[in-house]
């Protein structure tokens, strides 16, 4: 079975993929991986490559056919777009989102980057806005839209294990 998990920066979605991906035994794709490797190929840091990326689409299109050849068997795919990809190319998955408050968010993010939480708060408003326009402009996904998932969970105040839970009792249903 294919099962997508995606969700903002911080929200806890990487962390839920792996935890679920372990208690389920299936392989992992992690999208921003593969982003950051096709950033590392060009020798860009992770915000140049996105600004990159925004002004051509074919670094989104690159990523998300390498995204898609994973699509199959067992697996789950980390990714902000991974439930809008598979549905826009009529693959069956269970899809997650996976969602935090923007000051929750920030603070994760602040502590495992030992950052200012003032400024990742900036930081991460600015890449969310920046994706959401490469996003619409390459798709025309409004990534604000959840339609496509198929379950919806907050984890401000959840933990992973509780998330890797619900999850399972999804499948289970």
């Amino acid at each position: 079975m294919i099962i997508t998990i995606s969700g903002p920066p911080g929200s806890g979605k990487t962390t839920v993929a792996r935890l679920l991906a372990e208690q389920l035994g299936h392989d992992l794709v992690t999208t921003g991986i593969i982003f950051r490797e096709m950033a590392a190929a060009r020798d860009m840091n992770l915000a140049d490559f996105g600004a990159l990326a925004l002004e051509d689409p074919e670094i989104d299109k690159e990523l998300d056919r390498r995204v898609l050849t994973y699509a199959e068997g067992n697996v789950i795919i980390e990714g902000r777009l991974a439930g809008h990809m598979l549905h826009l190319n009529g693959k069956k998955a269970l899809k997650v989102w996976i969602d935090a408050s923007i000051q929750i968010r920030s603070q994760r993010i602040a502590g495992r980057e030992s950052k200012d939480v003032d400024v990742v708060m900036k930081e991460t408003i600015e890449r969310a806005e920046c994706e959401h326009e490469r996003y619409m402009n390459v798709y025309g996904i409004d990534s604000y839209d959840l339609a496509v998932y198929d379950l919806v969970v907050h984890s401000d105040d959840q933990t992973p294990e509780e998330i890797v839970n619900t999850i399972v009792e999804e499948l289970n249903d």
